[in-house]
């Protein structure tokens, strides 16, 4: 949880440094190019889902040689990702920012920070990789070590080349590729520190046609869940534009309970992927089923105290994100709504460690795109009921994500686990 409560950190840092230079262009170019980082690098989050849950299933079946191999793919995996990203830049700025809309002058400043930050795109994804690597051996604690390293010398590089050095735009954008790049060579020495300094023995495995298929097909099908993912987000917020600036205001200040719930039962889902993948790669479906109820049991738990703090403390919550009082009303009016997020997208987070864990991605993406549909349906009916509709439509999307791989998820485990179970 604390790990990825670190990863919108790169942005906001570089946000609050610039907004410190009192210039609204400077700080609304920053905030676009940050939005834009976000939803990309997000794209890629397969790197550390598929990871986690692969290197897990070698570390349930104490298979050290393909433990390292799996690191090794998804480097070089992060490597090609990165240098197709720095090869497609300048179209995807053009596209990403003219969809976005802003002024001529913040859409500069904009691409100004993205050209500078995209050269840290390798790093950032050979980051997704080394962290899913680290999560999937249970190493938590290494994860979030080198979390706090990335986000410890982006705020030293923007306060040296923002805030003391008056490095503006092209500092901030700096550090944020300095902090990726020192990330990722701290990484590389704990894993190889891991890997007991060398790499002996896997040369035979790395390029395994069968698990090199395996790995991309769950790679591949992360990612369209992702894109789906994705697209649900982005036509709230489009429906939300269309219904006027108070509306889209209204939304963006409520949509942060939604951001928050995810972030903490999106740890739950990290650690579902690590125990379920460990107990598949064993063959324990005890342990496996044990770990599905306390990851159940543990996400309502906390969806339910996330529901209830936003609801208790809605009123200074709304108050801290915004002073415009038309939007604060409006905010008291769907307040209801936003603080249910967390328990209805309670199950789909869970089951989504779940899925990934067990590699039952292509159930999970067939699932999403089922979950999407429904979203659009329940938003086309409620359309008469306005924001509230959208709202509600929302809350839809996320408890059908859930709903809908709970049914499937028997079949699935009794599919698994149809074999003999592991002498170990």
């Amino acid at each position: 949880m604390l790990a990825n409560l670190t990863t919108p950190l790169l942005g906001i840092v570089a946000t609050s440094a610039i907004g410190r230079l009192g210039e609204a262009t400077l700080l609304g170019g920053v905030a676009m190019a940050a939005f834009a980082f976000d939803c990309l690098f997000w794209l890629f989050s397969f790197l550390r889902m598929g990871t986690v849950a692969l290197t897990a299933q070698s570390f349930g079946a104490r298979d050290s040689r393909e433990i390292r191999a799996v690191l090794v793919r998804a480097l070089i995996l992060a490597a090609a990702g990165g240098a197709l990203l720095l090869a497609l830049q300048i179209p995807l700025g053009a596209t990403i920012f003219g969809l976005m809309g802003g002024s001529e002058a913040m859409t500069a400043v904009a691409k100004q920070y993205f050209a500078i930050r995209m050269w840290a795109a390798p790093f950032a994804l050979a980051n997704y990789a080394l962290l899913g690597w680290f999560i999937g051996q249970a190493r938590a604690r290494t994860a979030l070590g080198l979390q706090i390293a990335i986000n410890l010398v982006n705020i030293a590089g923007n306060l040296l080349l923002v805030v003391l050095l008056h490095g503006g735009v092209a500092g901030a954008a700096s550090a944020a590729l300095i902090a990726e790049t020192v990330g990722c060579c701290a990484g590389l020495v704990a894993a190889w520190r891991l890997v007991g300094g060398h790499l002996d023995g896997i040369a035979a495995t790395l390029f395994d046609r069968t698990k090199l298929v395996r790995m991309l097909s769950v790679n591949r099908d992360i990612m369209i869940r992702t894109a789906l993912l994705i697209a649900g987000l982005f036509f709230f917020t489009t429906q939300g534009a269309r219904a006027g600036d108070v509306t889209l205001a209204t939304n963006a200040v409520l949509y942060n309970f939604l951001l928050i719930g995810s972030f903490f039962l999106d740890g739950l889902a990290n650690a579902a992927e690590q125990l379920c993948g460990q107990s598949i790669g064993a063959r324990d479906g005890k342990a496996f089923s044990q770990a599905t109820r306390l990851i159940l049991l543990w996400s309502f738990g906390f969806a339910a105290a996330l529901s209830l703090a936003f609801l208790s403390l809605n009123g200074l919550l709304i108050e801290l994100m915004t002073t415009n009082a038309a939007v604060r009303q409006a905010a008291r009016e769907f307040v209801v709504l936003a603080a249910l997020a967390p328990i209805t997208g309670a199950m789909a987070y869970c089951f989504d460690g779940i899925f990934i864990g067990a590699t039952w991605t292509r159930d999970m993406r067939n699932l999403m795109i089922a979950a999407l549909l429904m979203y659009l349906a329940s938003w086309y009916l409620l359309t008469p009921l306005g924001n509230t509709g959208l709202w509600l439509a929302m809350l839809v999307f996320q408890l059908s994500r859930g709903l809908l791989q709970a049914l499937r998820f028997p079949a699935l485990k009794r599919r698994t686990f149809a074999g003999p179970p592991s002498s170990s």
